[in-house]
């Protein structure tokens, strides 16, 4: 071996070492007889260096995957003994090899099994326990084997192929007839063995018997002596983690569900009398977690196995199952309100799924309705924050916390549907006590006060958030709840928590005011001081100038008397942040995006004048407007790389903030009926010339799009002067990316005028696809996939762009570029429907000809395109799906052949008999097919 390039396997040694040991790996896979070099190391122990060993391993793991057929029988048999004879010297060796190498030749020894197994080496199992025995060494590598065995065959995790899954399933097959019985008995004895003086090795072996119940034959496993023997173990400390999980194991097997409650009654006798039910509150919560785990699992077995009882109509048996299940609910309380949430959090799966029982019964007995009582109150308990949770810089603890409150979340839904009145009930008067005092009540309880009156929203759902009509019980119960929230002063709580929560409540329930509309004035002074946009904390402002927008769009009418009011108290927050460094705004430029829409909604849909509405939107527009030109004179000017980002960042927010002011606008109050079409015509003038700057064009010319779209469906004709000027700077020196961006919004001009704007696409239509097929013929980078996606992309949108045209019955504009012009814009079309393997374009494609086919392929269609269709289109018909690329298994090309035969369809249509007799005597036979097939 070259001793110098084995240096650079060290995982300290420098960059070129590393270098040169890589390359080594890869000459070594290459080469014929390198495995024999690395087996006769590790047989003989010659390298000391465990870099080196585990080397040694991942050549011959690469031999055996992936070309071990190479190899002849004395070269198989010569890898067989390589590894037996490691394993021998495992067990003399002074030192235990590092955890890393027993793993990689355990997965060496499984390849070999899945290889070797059906057909060479059937003994494979027994080889291995005859070297072992009882070993302590020895089985430790026997069960990583086992284990790596087991990720061969049945990890989910793993994609196998269908040849491998049938492979898999024939080596499970055959191991259960042949070894199975004899690996059991031989787990028995290690455990037995070993129980009390290596619990190493006893809880690597429960691992291996937890893996491999979920396919073996459970009796081997669920018998007394195994069992028993389980159970001991979950005495012992060092033990219980792993016990758990094995019976768990057990318990989760399929059965018939009369033996599978039997199985789980007889464990849940022992564990009780082992004391196992009374949950310490202080206890070890590691084993504590995989003890709830359990209980689930048993709890989750039950109710499957009474599912099917009720299906089968043995009642008799369902209800000895529904009691079990009920002897549980005690103990699964326990766990469900445990302090630490992993506990509790592996229990709700039984805890829903008892619900789910209860909902089904007619009728609930008092210890039932006690349970629900007693679910509901553990989840109100657990869904409060507790001290350590960090609102300000949220981490991995408080990401799972959010989880899991999505988990008891589910619970409460589930809850609402066995009893709602209880529901209702039960958080109206945790809600009212809170309230009452929440100047002298911890952060948590109000915030959890406030949320769960936000999720009975969802528990008890409504349409269209009629919450406040309907059932009066519940209407008069939101409505005082709502109440008491807008009046508590509880939005002026201390605490980020509570007073978004507050916000998220009010916007979420905001029909309440439609029922009271005196709190509107309140509740908007809320969002507009230091409790909402202008609160300390960034994280609050954020989400309430979100909020804010979505509460004024929703009163809609009702926001007439506070317009002017609210418009001059937001009047800062509209102010561009200058690209000055050092100053800190109050909102990110996102969040002033939803600023903007809401003054654009307060002027739309105000009842003012025309006349007013278009002052109130000038007076909104102007700052912006004269913004944007100092700033593009500045980014005109600017040296500095930094300082024309920041500069043309600032300019892209300011069209952003313009266009996102037109979204209040609808079909029935229209920019034109608000008289604003002229403002915006303004922005247009404005923001223009900022297509022509030479710097940061990506971003500039991206806002600009953005607006021009906007304009294009607010505005009517007024917007097409600005289209031809605006198209011609766009399509200077553009890459792929650019015009990809450009076409949506030629297609979006086609598709809304149509034959308006007929002379501006004429005049650019060979301009733009000069431009598409220089960048489409640029030379790429073999391998270069991003690039190579960019041009699928762009002809995709190239294609897009002709059936728009042609779909706008406009084909007009492409007969009209004259004879040349028009056949290369055909042979393109042809081209994407038969030799590009994108089924998306082919579709796409097969579209524009049909269309063609119908609009010029009549007796007075151009000249020459009868010719066209015989020569160019039919044969696109059969060669598109003819091709190895093809795939009928892909629902986008199934799509592209369904327009392939609508294409060939409206062929027959126009041309008529003759499309029949070309195909019969000229072009079928042009492809050898059989005159009977023909006929």
């Amino acid at each position: 071996m070259d001793e110098q390039a084995l240096l650079g396997l060290n995982p300290n040694a420098d960059a070129d070492f590393r270098q040169r040991a890589l390359a080594y790996f890869e000459q070594l896979k290459v080469s014929q007889d390198a495995w024999q070099v690395c087996a006769e190391a590790l047989a003989q122990s010659i390298y000391s260096d465990d870099h080196i060993k585990f080397f040694c391993f991942q050549v011959l793991e690469h031999q055996i995957k992936f070309k071990y057929s190479e190899l002849t029988e004395v070269q198989q048999q010569l890898i067989r003994e390589t590894l037996i004879t490691w394993l021998q010297a495992q067990m003399l060796n002074p030192q235990p090899e590092k955890t890393f190498i027993r793993n990689k030749a355990a997965q060496v020894f499984a390849l070999l099994f899945v290889t070797e197994y059906l057909t060479k080496w059937p003994k494979f199992f027994f080889d291995i326990l005859s070297v072992v025995d009882l070993n302590p060494r020895g089985v430790d590598m026997y069960l990583r084997i086992l284990m790596a065995v087991d990720a061969e065959l049945v990890d989910r995790d793993v994609v196998h192929t269908s040849e491998e899954a049938r492979r898999n399933t024939l080596l499970k097959d055959t191991m259960r007839e042949q070894c199975i019985p004899s690996l059991v008995e031989s787990w028995y004895q290690i455990l037995q063995n070993y129980q009390y003086n290596n619990s190493e090795l006893t809880c690597q072996c429960l691992e291996v018997v937890g893996a491999y119940v979920s396919w073996i034959d459970l009796s081997l496993i669920a018998n007394e002596r195994f069992i028993n023997m389980l159970l001991g173990h979950m005495s012992v400390e060092v033990l219980r983690e792993e016990a758990c999980d094995c019976l768990f194991e057990i318990v989760n097997k399929g059965m018939d569900p009369i033996d599978k409650t039997k199985l789980v009654e007889s464990l849940c006798q022992v564990l009780q009398s082992a004391g196992l039910f009374s949950i310490d509150q202080e206890g070890d919560v590691d084993f504590l977690a995989r003890f709830s785990k359990l209980v689930n699992g048993m709890g989750q077995a039950l109710i499957a196995s009474w599912t099917k009882l009720v299906k089968s109509g043995d009642i008799k048996s369902a209800q000895d199952t529904l009691q079990a299940i009920e002897a549980k609910v005690a103990l699964m309380l326990q766990l469900l309100i445990h302090d630490d949430d992993d506990i509790s959090s592996n229990i709700i799966g039984f805890c829903y799924d008892y619900l789910h029982i209860l909902k089904q019964l007619s009728a609930l007995s008092d210890q039932q309705k006690a349970n629900v009582e007693a679910i509901m109150l553990a989840v109100m308990k657990k869904l409060t924050y507790d001290e350590e949770y960090n609102f300000e810089n949220e981490g991995e603890d408080e990401a799972m916390f959010v989880e899991y409150r999505k988990q008891l979340k589910l619970l409460l839904d589930r809850l609402a549907q066995v009893s709602p009145e209880l529901l209702l009930a039960s958080v109206r008067r945790v809600f009212n006590t809170t309230l009452q005092n929440w100047q002298t009540t911890r952060f948590m309880e109000v915030e959890v006060a406030i949320r769960l009156l936000y999720m009975l929203a969802e528990a008890l759902p409504v349409s269209h958030g009629a919450h406040f009509s309907g059932d009066v019980t519940k209407a008069t119960a939101l409505q005082d709840m709502m109440r008491t929230l807008v009046t508590s002063g509880v939005s002026a709580y201390q605490h980020t928590s509570v007073t978004l929560e507050f916000f998220e409540t009010v916007v979420r329930y905001e029909k309440f005011f439609s029922v009271e509309p005196q709190h509107i004035p309140t509740v908007l002074m809320a969002f507009l001081d230091h409790r909402g946009l202008r609160h300390t904390s960034p994280k609050v402002r954020s989400r309430t100038a979100y909020l804010f927008s979505r509460f004024v769009k929703s009163l809609n009418k009702q926001m007439n008397p506070f317009i002017e009011d609210v418009l001059n108290r937001i009047q800062d927050l509209l102010e561009l942040s200058p690209p000055e460094n050092g100053y800190q705004a109050l909102l990110s430029s996102d969040d002033q995006l939803f600023i903007y829409e809401t003054a654009g909604v307060l002027i739309v849909n105000s009842e003012y004048s025309a006349e007013r509405k278009q002052a109130l939107m000038r007076n909104l527009l102007t700052p912006l407007m004269e913004k944007f030109k100092v700033l593009l004179e500045k980014l005109m000017m600017a040296q500095d790389e930094d300082r024309q980002m920041a500069l043309a960042d600032c300019l892209n927010h300011a069209v952003g903030f313009a266009s996102r002011t037109s979204k209040a606008f609808s079909n029935k109050q229209t920019v034109k009926q608000c008289g604003c079409s002229e403002v915006y015509l303004d922005c247009l003038q404005t923001f223009l010339p900022a297509l022509s700057c030479p710097l940061q064009k990506e971003v500039l010319r991206s806002g600009v799009r953005t607006f021009l779209h906007r304009m294009i469906i607010c505005l009517e004709e007024e917007v097409l002067p600005f289209i031809p000027s605006a198209s011609e700077h766009m399509l200077k020196d553009c890459e792929a990316k650019d015009l990809q961006e450009f076409i949506p919004l030629i297609n979006q001009i086609t598709a809304k005028f149509k034959t308006q704007v007929s002379p501006f696409l004429q005049q650019m239509f060979m301009p733009l696809l000069h431009a598409i097929f220089e960048v489409l013929l640029l030379p790429a980078e073999e391998n270069d996939q991003s690039a190579a996606l960019e041009k699928q992309m762009l002809r995709r949108s190239y294609f897009a762009f002709l059936q728009t045209v042609t779909g706008s019955g406009m084909s007009e504009v492409i007969a009209n570029q004259g004879a040349q012009n028009v056949e290369r814009v055909l042979f393109t079309v042809i081209q994407g429907a038969v030799d590009y393997p994108d089924p998306i374009a082919q579709k796409t494609c097969f579209i524009i000809l049909s269309k063609l086919v119908e609009l010029w392929g009549g007796k007075d269609g151009p000249v020459g395109f009868a010719d066209f269709v015989y020569k160019h289109i039919v044969p696109a018909c059969f060669l598109a799906p003819l091709k190895q690329t093809f795939d009928l298994a892909d629902a986008q090309t199934v799509l592209a052949l369904s327009e392939c035969a609508v294409t060939l369809k409206t062929i027959h249509l126009k041309r008529g008999p003759e499309c029949i007799q070309y195909l019969q005597q000229e072009y079928l036979p042009s492809l050898q097919v059989a005159p009977e097939i023909i006929q």
